[in-house]
């Protein structure tokens, strides 16, 4: 559970005194709740709703359960690994009015200056660059990225400074909005771990989506609502396109068959958070289908009791969860330990062994998905701020499934 926090900050390996008292505290604190508080991490509590499988059905129960609403005129685009940076690259140098960036890390290398390069050019050009960090997730950023970003015009600001109080209420999210128009999401950092194929050693596998159409308004306001609470302004009300009538490379479609899609945020709570609520309406709606990469798998009960109905009522439920090069070495035990029950009820569990799988996605039958930056462990349902893209389309989900059944070429089957 604490690599997605620890592996943010290798510095403190090379440089020891600057580990901070909240650090120190953020490891003592979120190792005693992964080993010891796990399944009461927060409150358990399970859905008990019956969930059609979709169509209509599934979009007014994610309606009624969550708020947000599956919209058509969507143009989706599933990148697997480096492929995000060539499309995000692209994207920012033809970036016409804004860029806008929300990320828990980002490290200086190849994948940052490649990304820095792009942005500090339209910066100077004129289109604004609005940038958001976790303070956690990039310690060294103010150090080794800020300063030329800054010199070329961007703004940036850093998302809850760290203090004894806010330790485990970090923003893990993984957002990038350009122009209003073209928005990205998944598992990935501003890292060199994430620029490369994903079957190789430190080239970690991921999977992200880059998304045009309504949901990039969920995704703009989600950036807008960290981008205020770090001490920006209000955004202009030209970051908010309509997608009523075609416009640009924007998809706007409203054709009914096109691909549906909603933008999706949770926060830490004591309580049952959007994330949990969520992830159990998904595997709810499963009548045939549920294929889920995981970076870190330690679930609350009740998603694992969940999980282990749905197998024995005939569902075909399968994961991926990192094998040996995990980067978490607390976590990769903590798995293990899921791997009994899970295994006795009849879900199949695969361990990935080129690199770290850090993908984070969820396939429902033929029809729904899930890309996003949920972690299915007690630090990311409970305390975390989270996003996703929530997907009803069946090329989606092929390629998503054709991406996982790769995966599992490269896995070791559990038994």
């Amino acid at each position: 559970m604490l690599a997605k926090l620890r592996r943010a900050v290798p510095f403190a390996a090379r440089h020891p005194w600057r580990v901070t008292l909240a650090g120190v505290l953020l490891i003592v604190i979120a190792t005693g709740l992964w080993l010891w508080t796990r399944p009461k991490s927060h409150p358990r509590v399970e859905l008990r709703t019956t969930v059609p499988g979709h169509g209509p059905g599934f979009a007014l129960a994610l309606y009624q359960s969550l708020g947000i609403r599956l919209e058509a005129g969507h143009k989706l685009e599933v990148l697997a690994n480096g492929a995000v940076f060539d499309a995000l690259e692209r994207d920012i140098r033809a970036s016409k009015s804004s860029m806008h960036l929300l990320f828990y890390i980002w490290e200086k290398g190849t994948a940052s200056t490649r990304i820095s390069s792009a942005l500090s050019e339209r910066a100077r050009a004129g289109v604004k660059c609005r940038i958001v960090v976790d303070d956690f997730g990039s310690p060294d950023f103010a150090r080794d990225v800020e300063p030329s970003l800054t010199r070329a015009g961007c703004q940036v600001k850093v998302f809850r400074p760290r203090t004894l109080g806010n330790t485990l209420a970090r923003s893990h999210r993984k957002l990038a909005v350009i122009d209003g128009l073209i928005a990205y999401t998944g598992g990935f950092g501003i890292r060199d771990n994430w620029l490369g194929d994903g079957v190789h050693a430190d080239q970690w596998r991921d999977t992200n989506v880059r998304f045009g159409g309504p949901s990039v308004s969920g995704a703009q306001q989600a950036f807008a609502e960290s981008w205020q609470e770090a001490g920006g302004e209000l955004l202009p009300e030209t970051a908010f396109p309509t997608f009523s009538s075609p416009s640009g490379s924007a998809p706007t479609s409203t054709n009914a068959s096109s691909p549906m899609a909603t933008f999706f945020t949770s926060t830490g709570s004591s309580e049952l958070t959007r994330a949990e609520r969520l992830t159990q309406l998904m595997i709810l709606a499963a009548t045939r289908r549920i294929w889920i990469e995981n970076a870190y798998f330690v679930p609350t009960k009740a998603i694992s009791e969940l999980l282990c109905r749905k197998a024995q009522q005939g569902v075909d439920v399968r994961l991926i969860v990192p094998g040996k090069h995990s980067d978490s070495k607390t976590s990769f035990g903590a798995q293990h330990v899921e791997f009994g029950t899970l295994l006795k009820h009849g879900l199949r569990v695969f361990e990935y062994q080129p690199t770290m799988l850090h993908a984070k996605t969820m396939l429902i039958d033929d029809q729904l998905a899930l890309v996003g930056s949920i972690n299915l462990d007690p630090l990311s349902l409970g305390h975390l701020e989270e996003c996703a893209l929530v997907v009803s389309d069946p090329a989606v989900v092929a390629a998503l499934a054709r991406d996982f059944a790769a995966d599992s070429l490269h896995s070791e089957e559990k038994h």
